[in-house]
């Protein structure tokens, strides 16, 4: 339920290449139903409506309950719902592909190796020509990306009813993004590649801790600096959802005076949320999407993101993602060592040289691919207890359930244990269900 944008610079280092470091493949039947739901633009997705008639005869029994709920997703959207997810995991598959393409297009035939020399030319000490390199790598890996990136961020959305601009706003956006990913990636090499030239051999124990600072960082500069360029944030209006939120919220002493909202409807049909911050700041904000909804659903949805607060997620996160990282940076040097010493032809000069980056993303979105599982764990988890809190502090179990029969627009509904397991970062569309049902029966209410 949230949409922060997380453009970082870890992330750039260490988490992806060409968004394809979370990739995972997918069975072939998959592809099949995502490529003939995409053939034609998609009906709107849907859900039968309810009124306090439906609510009053709903049945106590949580299993029952949860039941009737998802009766009210008809055939067709629980259809479409499942093809625009599961086309998902092939499009996973196909950036982290894409990924490896890039970074042996551009280490092939030394051409990196040849852009560092210019970029040592043109900057004449170390930091400024990392910076240049980091620049022009951003750049190029954006260049041979962009016809994915048209076909999975715009068409593709489009085909499915989510994305509501026309090409050209939303290229504009992409192309702000790109400017915010080429400082990122300029600041980003010159101080890591400085790092890790000073570390030596324990690069991978140093260069963790520099990813991690830098995103704690960004974590707390993205609200300010870079969301603003994409989005236009502006207190709330409405009153009774102003004081409703903010009564959650001093329930539970987070520091904030006002809630904001923002003006996502000009770029997805989604509604989210999130309550950003760390040591003891805080920002709240919802979508203009989320605020066409109920009261009860703004009250369960914004329970859920003070939930992620309080339980101090962000911080629990960077902690058990630092160890991920830390491990897949000794995967990194590993990797590199061995095909260091095997070719000669692509000039580099050994780990610390900052020609090697794309070979250093590329190995450590191998190691991203293979532990997707875990990291979806953590995330998948981290929501249940924020679901479940939110539950506590809003108390409304079937305002939390309205709003997870709307976010099956993009998210599969009923996945076997082993799907939810390896692609889900959030728990599915039953699971929530249940958890709100079984609250409410607990409970006693309505």
């Amino acid at each position: 339920m949230k949409a922060v944008r997380s453009a970082t610079i870890a992330a750039c280092l260490a988490l992806s290449l060409a968004g394809g470091a979370w990739a995972q493949a997918a069975p072939a039947p998959a592809q099949a139903s995502a490529s003939a739901a995409a053939s034609a633009p998609a009906q709107a997705f849907h859900v039968r409506p309810a009124d306090d008639a439906w609510r009053a005869r709903l049945p106590r029994n949580a299993d029952a309950a949860t039941q009737a709920y998802l009766e009210r997703l008809p055939a067709d959207a629980v259809a479409r719902s499942n093809a625009y997810f599961e086309g998902g995991y092939w499009l996973q598959l196909w950036n982290f592909l894409l990924g490896l393409a890039v970074s042996w297009l551009i280490l092939r035939g030394g051409l990196s190796a040849r852009v560092r020399d210019a970029c040592a030319r043109a900057g004449r000490v170390a930091f400024a020509r990392d910076a240049l390199y980091g620049a022009f790598f951003a750049l190029a890996s954006w260049v041979l990306s962009l016809p994915l990136a048209i076909y999975q961020g715009w068409w593709r959305e489009r085909q499915y009813g989510m994305a509501t601009q026309t090409f050209g706003p939303w290229f504009v956006d992409q192309s702000i993004g790109l400017g915010v990913t080429i400082v990122m990636f300029a600041l980003g090499a010159a101080i890591f590649y400085a790092v890790m030239r000073r570390a030596g051999e324990r690069w991978w124990i140093w260069g963790t801790a520099v990813a991690m600072a830098m995103l704690v960082f960004l974590i707390m500069l993205a609200p300010v600096v870079i969301d603003p360029l994409f989005n236009t944030y502006k207190p709330v209006s409405d009153p009774a959802v102003k004081s409703a939120v903010l009564a959650m919220a001093r329930a539970d002493d987070v520091p904030v005076n006002d809630v904001y909202e923002f003006d996502a409807s000009k770029q997805t049909t989604r509604v989210s949320a999130n309550v950003s911050g760390m040591f003891g700041t805080a920002a709240v904000r919802l979508n203009d999407n989320l605020l066409r909804t109920s009261l009860p659903e703004i009250r369960a949805v914004m329970g859920h993101e003070l939930g992620h607060y309080v339980l101090n997620h962000a911080v629990k996160s960077l902690c058990e993602l630092a160890l991920l990282v830390m491990a897949g940076f000794m995967f990194a040097k590993w990797a590199m060592d061995a095909l260091l010493r095997r070719q000669v032809a692509w000039g580099l000069r050994g780990t610390s040289d900052v020609a090697g980056m794309p070979l250093l993303l590329a190995v450590f979105s191998v190691w991203m691919l293979v532990t997707t599982p875990i990291s979806n764990t953590i995330i998948r988890t981290q929501e249940i207890e924020a679901d479940r809190f939110g539950l506590n502090l809003a108390r409304e179990p079937n305002g939390f359930a309205e709003a997870a029969l709307k976010l099956t627009e993009y998210r599969k509904p009923d996945p076997g244990p082993i799907e939810e397991f390896v692609f889900f970062d959030h728990p599915a569309t039953r699971h929530r269900i249940h958890d709100a049902m079984q609250w409410r029966e607990a409970m006693g209410t309505p």
